[in-house]
C-alpha cells in the first residue's frame, strides 16, 4: 500500500478544491498515483453531477463584466442562495464571463463546449468539477454579450442584472456626468417597475391590440359605459393607452430620481447640457430564477420522516 502523506493530500486538494476526505479517498484508490487520483476525482464529480442534474435550481446570482469594449451578463443557478455566496461559485462565474467575451460563443451549449478561461478543460467539464466541490446541481442558464457603449448595474448579491445600450457621440461618453446618466438609466430599469420597450414604436402592434380588448372589454361591464357605441369606446381607449405606455416603455416612465419628468426628458435634457445626442438603443434584463418553479418544503412531511413517522 503507498504511503499517503498530508503533503500528498494538500497537493491534491490545491489541484482540485475537494474536500480532504475525499483527496485522501482518492489517493489511497490510486496507489498514490496524483494523476489517477485527480483522474478518480473527476469521474466522481460526473456521478455526482448526474445525480444532483434533476435538483431544482433557482438560487444563484447574476453577474457582468465590461472589457475590450464588450459587456457581458450571465445568470448562473445553485440550489441554494448560500452556495451562490460561496467564493468558489463567485469565481466560476467571473471566469464564465471571461470566457464569454475571449470567445465570444453563440449560445449556452456553445458556451459548454469551449475552454473554461485560459485552462485545457472545456466549461462542461469544469461544471462538473464545481458541482461536485460545491456539492449542489448548478446551472448555466443564459447570458448575454453586448458591444458598444454601455453601462450595466447589479442589484443586491446577484438578484438582478441590467445592461443599458446608448448610441452618442464620442465627445459625449467621454464625460464623466454620461456615465452618471448612463447608471442612473440601468437604475431605472431595475427599479420596481421594470419596462418592457425602449421606445412607443418598439411595441409590437399585437401587444397593442391586446391592450386595447382588455380596456374595451373593462369598459363594457362598467354600467356607465355598457351601452356606448364600439366606435366610441376604441376613441377612449386610444386616449387611456398613455397609460399603457408608460408602464411598459422606458423612455415613456416617470424618471425615477425626478418623477417631474420621464426618462425621455433627462435623456434629451442630459444631451444638451454635454453638447451631443444621446439615444437609449436597447437593454437587456435578467432577474435571477425568473420563470423557475421553484421546491416548496413541506416542512411538516419533513419532521415526520426524521421522526420516522412517515
Amino acid at each position: 500500500m503507498a504511503n499517503i502523506t498530508a503533503k500528498d493530500v494538500a497537493e491534491l486538494r490545491a489541484k482540485t478544491g475537494l474536500g480532504m476526505m475525499d483527496c485522501k479517498k482518492a489517493l489511497v484508490e490510486a496507489e498514490g498515483d496524483m494523476d489517477k487520483a485527480v483522474k478518480i476525482l473527476r469521474e466522481k464529480g460526473l456521478a455526482t453531477a448526474e445525480k444532483k442534474a434533476g435538483r431544482i435550481a433557482a438560487e444563484g446570482r447574476v453577474d457582468v463584466l465590461s472589457k475590450d469594449g464588450f459587456t457581458a451578463m450571465i445568470e448562473v443557478n445553485s440550489e441554494t442562495d448560500f452556495a451562490a455566496k460561496s467564493d468558489a461559485f463567485k469565481e466560476f462565474v467571473t471566469g464564465l464571463l471571461e470566457t464569454i467575451i475571449a470567445k465570444k460563443p453563440a449560445n449556452v451549449e456553445e458556451l459548454l463546449s469551449i475552454n473554461y478561461c485560459d485552462t485545457a478543460e472545456t466549461v462542461q467539464k469544469t461544471l462538473i468539477e464545481k458541482i461536485a466541490i460545491i456539492k449542489e446541481n448548478i446551472s448555466i442558464r443564459r447570458f448575454v454579450l453586448v458591444e458598444g457603449v454601455t453601462s450595466s448595474y447589479i442589484h443586491g448579491f446577484g438578484s438582478t442584472g441590467v445592461i443599458v445600450k446608448f448610441e452618442a457621440d464620442a465627445a459625449v461618453t467621454e464625460k464623466a456626468d454620461f456615465a452618471v446618466y448612463a447608471k442612473n438609466i440601468a437604475l431605472q430599469i431595475a427599479a420596481g417597475n421594470p419596462p418592457q420597450y425602449v421606445n412607443i414604436e418598439d411595441v409590437p402592434a399585437a401587444a397593442v391590440a391586446e391592450e386595447k380588448a382588455v380596456l374595451i372589454a373593462q369598459m363594457k361591464n362598467d354600467p356607465k359605459n355598457a351601452n356606448k357605441p364600439d366606435q366610441i369606446l376604441e376613441k377612449i381607449v386610444s386616449g387611456r393607452l398613455g397609460k399603457f405606455y408608460e408602464r411598459v416603455c422606458l423612455v415613456e416612465q416617470a424618471y425615477v430620481k425626478e418623477d417631474s419628468m420621464t426618462v425621455g426628458q433627462y435623456t434629451k435634457n442630459t444631451a444638451k447640457e454635454l453638447g451631443g445626442d444621446i439615444k437609449i438603443a436597447a437593454f437587456v434584463l435578467f432577474e435571477k430564477g425568473e420563470g423557475i418553479e421553484k421546491k416548496e418544503d413541506n416542512f411538516a412531511e419533513e419532521i415526520a420522516k426524521l421522526t420516522g413517522k412517515a
